[in-house]
């Protein structure tokens, strides 16, 4: 296939996600009872993002421009290891190679096993020819690069394993925001979603807000529980009675809604179904503590400038672009220099 067969396939993808399909209902359905975090809603949520901001024509084509791709690149087999934390996650990596032309050997989560064949599947019935540039795998062999994502654990064991290979290596991260206190109910609705979306499971999700000492949480709680029936799904109200005996067992210091636990916390890592604070005086020392722990924070959404990070505008974290690549590292450049 052409570069522009590629890029006409992947166009037409987006536009048929959008419309009705009964058997990608189906899926859906059946990715739900396989993976209670997976319902419907978030389900459709990805593959609505999946469709607007990475298969519209318009941004994809200036996605492309911005790299020299041409249909001379020498093809070769590059390894994606796909985290399974919100549905679809590993997208974005496949659509890379396949725009690069090259071949991708999918490990897919155990969390996610139904939702990406049927991709394929719907992208072979617009080409079979697509069957060239992609392979559902149990183990990887005979590859050229790989792609991994996985916990902070099985990052070092990656990169001990994938060493002589070219890769990109994720492991986990963090998303962080810092309010002032002047933040407007229309900016903490906003904030709620990055909190809760996708139950907070993704990288891209905030876990910890940065608070001035006199803060008053009371407009942030009244407004995150505009999202109450969150509580409703049995996974989320077991996470989160199980965090409030703990911290209740701890005698830590929590504030607290029907839906949502904040926990004052150093930590950047908080469970699912609670949120870390912590208080800071001085902006500035503020801004240099994000600046030390930089390699550890994906995203970072503040009304007010903060050095060497691009801001994220509230209620955005989970909908990147194209060109917002996981931990800040460009996917396209290491696959087109490989070639």
């Amino acid at each position: 296939m052409t570069l522009e067969e590629r890029l006409q396939l992947l166009i037409t993808l987006g536009q048929q996600l959008q419309g009705e399909d009964e058997y990608l209902d189906a899926v859906i359905h059946r990715s739900y009872h396989h993976n209670l975090w997976f319902t419907p809603e978030n389900i459709n949520k990805s593959i609505n993002a999946i469709a607007l901001e990475f298969l519209n024509e318009q941004k994809l084509r200036s996605f492309t421009n911005h790299y020299s791709l041409d249909d001379n690149i020498k093809a070769l087999k590059v390894g994606i290891i796909m985290a399974g934390n919100i549905p679809l996650v590993g997208f974005h990596d496949f659509l890379c190679c396949f725009l690069c032309g090259h071949q991708s050997l999918l490990k897919l989560s155990d969390k996610d096993p139904y939702l990406f064949p049927y991709f394929i599947k719907m992208m072979e019935r617009l080409d079979d020819r697509v069957a060239n540039y992609v392979q559902l795998v149990d183990m990887l062999k005979d590859f050229d690069a790989v792609i991994a994502t996985g916990s902070n654990n099985t990052a070092r064991y990656f990169n001990s394993y994938f060493e002589k290979y070219p890769n990109i290596i994720r492991r986990n991260r963090n998303s962080v925001a810092v309010l002032d206190g002047t933040e407007s109910r229309e900016e903490l609705g906003l904030l709620r979603k990055d909190i809760l979306d996708y139950f907070g499971l993704g990288c891209r999700n905030v876990s910890k807000i940065y608070i001035p000492k006199d803060y008053d949480f009371n407009p942030l709680m009244e407004t995150i529980h505009e999202e109450k029936e969150i509580i409703l799904h049995s996974k989320y109200k077991n996470n989160f009675d199980y965090n409030y005996a703990i911290a209740s067992l701890n005698g830590d210091k929590i504030v607290m809604n029907g839906c949502l636990i904040l926990l004052e916390d150093n930590s950047l890592t908080s469970r699912i179904a609670s949120l870390h604070y912590e208080f800071y005086e001085d902006r500035s020392e503020l801004n240099k503590h994000l600046l030390d722990i930089k390699e550890d924070i994906q995203c970072v959404v503040a009304k007010d400038a903060i050095p060497e990070f691009e801001l994220v505008s509230f209620g955005q974290t989970q909908c990147p672009g194209l060109s917002d690549y996981a931990d800040g590292v460009d996917t396209m450049n290491m696959l087109l220099s490989i070639a």
